[in-house]
């Protein structure tokens, strides 16, 4: 079953109410069977379109008459959908679609009710709806539990008791920092009795220098953010200038109006700052591919392409990308639209190729130079060293040419002088007193010329202070290409002419073309420039149905697992029909009429009643709702591996909490690179960090295109765009978890921790389990966590060198003054504790 006809199924079940008789929506009930069964042959793509029919406009398909409103009998459709004959049944047969029994009944009932269409939800700019009526008037701290409750009470159901303090806490942390709380503020927060106590927490998480961090993962995701360009090169980049830019806004909650502008335009706005100039680079994240085969024009409309569906799907959460070939075969977007579109990307002054800066560094013009303080430190001691070099090595060479005019000119046969011009061998054989000023000055023009063409080379070749010369250079332009920081922006100065391309082939232009926004959708703001300016300011206009939906629903993902629209990526007319379509738009409202406030958003979904639910799924809720789309509790599902990193670097007090920064380069298995040396160009030897740096948030972590970190199982490849991150439980999840370096680290170094702190095997497991899972250990969990270690350590006594070799993993020294035996069966426990389903899991 797709996941269109399943929508529909669920839409039947818990939101329905054409299945029970009541009132039919189009948008609800009709669209979702005419997308998924009709539409490729009889929707808006022309040259698929069968019998020049289109059931996607009713007045199209009104004139057609396969739909007579009203008259069932006379609806060419319904003859169709019922026929047995399989030459004239609809879908056909071979289409591999198939409508129900009850789905021809419900568009029977839909005609007879008068066929009444509607233009897609999505495409209507949202307004503020009232907030319905609820019986249980004591239960709602706010809007959104006002719609989520009238839902629950509709479909005879209840809301769930809300989470203890220490669940709540954990939860907060986990959402809105990615680290776990410490336990005195976990027993601070569950101890204070002001009733004001939750949300005060709340905004001391919202400040939390941490929650850019956080806020920053899924934004990277739909960015395509990497440290590499990808392909067989695979070029270091500089874009980590850019990931540090998106954590500073978020974290100074930049208006969303402002953080789209900058990132699709900033470089066109009046006297662009560093900042709005490095904000374009959004746009600049996409792989770039260098191979000695890639032709560079090809490579640059991919480049476009790559753009076009990245904002696409980034702010309209539709699907643009077979739009380069023909029309949208669902939503209203023709070929014609995406072009128009293109031409504001058109401009750039790119090749699409990159530039080798370095053996390591590939990236491509445009690009901002940012030395760093450090960086000019460098530079400036170095050009010194230089000066001082040429200094020398120049008063060795006048020492030298001076020694060497002066045996010409004693007897005009100076060994190295042989071929001397003619006239000046002649003027060399007189004295001095015999040559005018004249010919001395054309004496010494020439020898200078002479000495510097044939003589200075063959003087400085084998001098050593000319090779300590030449060493600083070399070494300054390595320092420059390599060690100078260039972030890749935008920039318009290159416009091109746009042309439509015949099947998508940037060989065969059609017509030319000139920005716009597609008809279906509210013209540009009046005054708003025809370029990228002027499509931000447009996306993010009053009047534009989509943008502030599609991210009031991935802000609402974040917080519940999947967005009130379930495609995050797809709003079009082949999403599902929202069940919370009124929240929805409420949400959308609120986001943009509280200033674009992602932080005031986040605030708002938090303290709500619905998120603060206990998230047990109890048997009647299982058979009712098991995705919980109704929010009849809170929603339970696996951290991302990113985040589960550094809650066991947190949790063990490993953490390196440093925020922003060039890209590290934590434990990742051996020869983790050693695929992509295929050429001897340049070391792809993984350069393991040291220090502090093993332990940097996950965040900064070297995201390497062709081959990402091993440890993030679960992580975008950052090749494309991806605004819904899948949640699984895959074989690598466990593997990963208890086997990497960085969680075995963790865990020996949590052990020492509480070996130092507790008195007994109790108050040390008991902080162990707290460290990781914020509740206290119940007896049960006490009974297997004691019987774990006694068992481990009978096995670490019989082996003592087993011991010792699983406390000499990680780079982190061990504390010698623990028995290593009984630091050995506690690091086990506090990796069993890490391994806990609760542990990783978000309750």
């Amino acid at each position: 079953m797709s996941r269109y006809v399943c929508s529909f199924a669920v839409a039947l079940l818990i939101g329905g109410g054409a299945s029970r008789g009541d009132k039919i929506e189009f948008n609800r009930d009709i669209r979702p069977l005419l997308a998924e069964n009709c539409l490729y042959c009889h929707g808006q793509d022309a040259n698929q379109r069968q019998a020049d029919l289109r059931l996607d406009v009713a007045e199209m398909a009104v004139a057609s008459g396969a739909i007579v409103p009203g008259d069932v009998a006379a609806s060419r459709i319904v003859a169709r959908i019922m026929s047995e004959d399989p030459d004239l049944l609809m879908p056909p047969p071979d289409s591999n679609r198939r409508l129900s029994v009850e789905q021809k009944k419900l568009i029977e009932r839909w005609i007879a009710a008068g066929a009444k269409f509607e233009d897609h939800w999505a495409f209507v700019v949202p307004q503020r709806p009232d907030l319905p009526s609820v019986k249980n008037n004591a239960w709602p701290r706010g809007a959104i539990d006002h719609f989520v409750l009238a839902k629950l009470e509709a479909e005879g159901l209840g809301p769930s008791p809300e989470a203890e303090r220490t669940t709540l806490i954990r939860r907060l942390y986990a959402d809105l920092v990615g680290l776990p709380p410490s336990l005195e503020e976990v027993d601070a927060f569950v101890s204070d009795s002001d009733p004001q106590a939750y949300e005060k927490l709340v905004d001391r998480l919202l400040a939390n220098r941490h929650f850019g961090e956080r806020l920053a993962l899924p934004w990277l995701d739909a960015a395509r953010y990497a440290d590499s360009n990808g392909f067989q090169q695979d070029g270091d980049t500089w874009q980590w200038i850019w990931r540090d830019w998106v954590v500073r806004a978020l974290n100074a909650d930049m208006p969303f109006d402002e953080f789209t502008i900058w990132q699709l335009a900033g470089d066109l706005l009046p006297n662009p700052s560093h900042d709005q100039l490095i904000a374009s680079g959004f746009n600049r994240n996409h792989m770039l591919n260098g191979e000695g085969g890639a032709i560079a024009e090809e490579q640059r409309f991919n480049v476009l392409f790559d753009r076009m569906e990245t904002t696409a799907t980034t702010w309209l959460g539709l699907t643009m990308a077979c739009a380069q070939c023909h029309d949208h075969k669902y939503d209203p977007i023709t070929q014609v639209d995406y072009y128009r579109l293109m031409d504001a990307f058109n401009r750039v002054p790119e090749s699409g190729t990159p530039q080798f800066y370095s053996p390591r560094i590939r990236v491509g013009n445009p690009v901002l130079e940012l030395p760093t303080d450090e960086n000019k430190r460098q530079i400036a001691d170095l050009e010194q060293k230089i000066d001082a070099s040429e200094k020398a090595v120049i008063r060795l060479i006048e020492v030298a040419r001076l020694a060497w005019e002066t045996g010409l000119r004693a007897d005009g046969n100076a060994a190295d002088a042989a071929g001397l011009p003619e006239g000046l061998a002649a003027l060399l054989a007189k004295s001095s007193d015999q040559l005018t000023d004249e010919e001395k000055r054309a004496v010494n023009q020439q020898l200078q010329k002479y000495f510097d063409d044939k003589v200075r080379s063959g003087l400085v070749k084998g001098m050593p202070e000319q090779t300590a010369l030449d060493a600083l250079r070399k070494q300054l332009a390595d320092y420059r290409a390599d060690m100078i920081p260039r972030v890749m922006v935008m920039s318009d100065a290159k416009p091109r002419t746009t042309h439509v391309l015949d099947r998508g082939a940037y060989l065969s232009p059609l017509d030319a073309v000139t920005f716009s926004t597609p008809e279906f959708l509210p013209p540009l703001p009046e005054g708003a420039p025809a370029n990228r300016l002027g499509l931000a300011q447009w996306l993010v206009a009053p009047e534009h149905p989509l943008t502030a939906r599609v991210q009031v629903n991935r802000i609402w993902q974040h917080f519940f697992g999947q967005g009130i629209v379930k495609t995050a990526e797809d709003f079009g007319v082949q999403s599902e029909y929202p069940i919370h379509k009124n929240l929805l738009d409420w949400l959308a409202v609120e986001f943009r009429e509280q200033g674009w406030s992602t932080k005031h958003m986040v605030r708002t979904i938090v303290t709500s009643a619905t998120y603060r639910q206990q998230s047990r799924l109890t048997p009647r809720l299982l058979e009712r709702d098991r995705e919980n789309r109704l929010y009849a509790r809170a929603s339970r599902f696996r951290m991302p591996s990113m985040v589960l990193r550094d809650w066991a670097l947190a949790s063990s007090g490993l953490l390196n909490d440093t925020v922003g920064g060039a890209p590290v380069y934590p434990y990742q298995p051996g020869q983790i690179w050693e695929s992509l040396a295929i050429t001897k160009e340049r070391d792809f030897t993984y350069p393991t960090s040291s220090g502090p740096d093993l332990y940097r948030r996950s965040l900064y972590t070297f995201w390497r295109r062709t081959v990402s970190p091993a440890n993030m199982f679960d992580a975008s490849d950052r090749q494309t765009c991806r605004v819904r991150s899948p949640q699984n439980n895959t074989p690598l999840h466990a593997l990963t978890t208890l086997n990497d370096l960085t969680w075995i680290e963790a865990s020996r170094t949590m052990a020492a921790a509480v070996l130092r702190e507790g008195s007994s095997l109790d108050d040390r497991i008991g902080a162990a389990f707290r460290r990781v899972v914020t509740r206290s250990p119940t007896t049960d969990d006490m009974i297997q966590l004691r019987q774990m270690h006694d068992t481990q350590l009978g096995i670490y006594r019989q082996d003592h060198e087993g011991a010792l070799k699983l406390l000499g993993v990680g780079a982190h020294p061990r504390d010698e003054s623990l028995d290593p035996v009984e630091h050995a069966a506690m690091t086990i426990v506090c990796l069993g504790i890490l391994n806990l389903d609760e542990a990783m899991t978000r309750e």
